[in-house]
C-alpha cells in the first residue's frame, strides 16, 4: 500500500517515465515481508535499456526490475535507498519521508 504522495506528484513521474527519463518517486510503504522497512524509492524509465545500465551503474541487479507496462520500475528499500537519494542530490525525499 502506497500513502504520502499527490496525485500530481505521481503524475509527473508517470509523464517522467513514459518520456524515457530515469525519474524517482518516494512514498510510505507498508509490506510485511520488510519489517521496519517505511518507504520505498521506485526508479522508474520506459526504456529498459536505459533503465538496466542505470541499475548496473549503481551496483543493482536489473534483473529485478519490475517490467510492469507502461511504469517499469526498480524498488529502492533501506540503506541502498538512502544512497542512491543522497547521489542523486533528491534532498526533499529524504527529508520529506525522514530517512536522513
Amino acid at each position: 500500500m502506497a500513502f504520502g504522495i499527490t496525485r500530481e506528484e505521481l503524475t509527473q513521474w508517470k509523464e517522467a517515465v513514459s518520456r524515457g527519463e530515469i525519474a524517482f518517486i518516494t512514498h510510505f510503504w507498508l509490506e510485511p515481508r520488510f519489517p521496519g522497512i517505511h518507504t520505498v524509492t521506485k526508479v522508474g524509465c520506459s526504456n529498459l535499456e536505459r533503465l538496466s545500465e542505470w541499475c548496473a551503474a549503481n551496483g543493482l541487479d536489473p534483473r529485478y526490475i519490475h517490467n510492469r507496462d507502461p511504469f517499469p520500475h526498480f524498488d529502492l528499500i533501506g540503506a541502498k535507498q538512502i544512497e542512491i537519494l543522497r547521489k542523486e542530490r533528491l534532498w526533499d525525499q529524504l527529508e520529506r519521508f525522514r530517512l536522513l
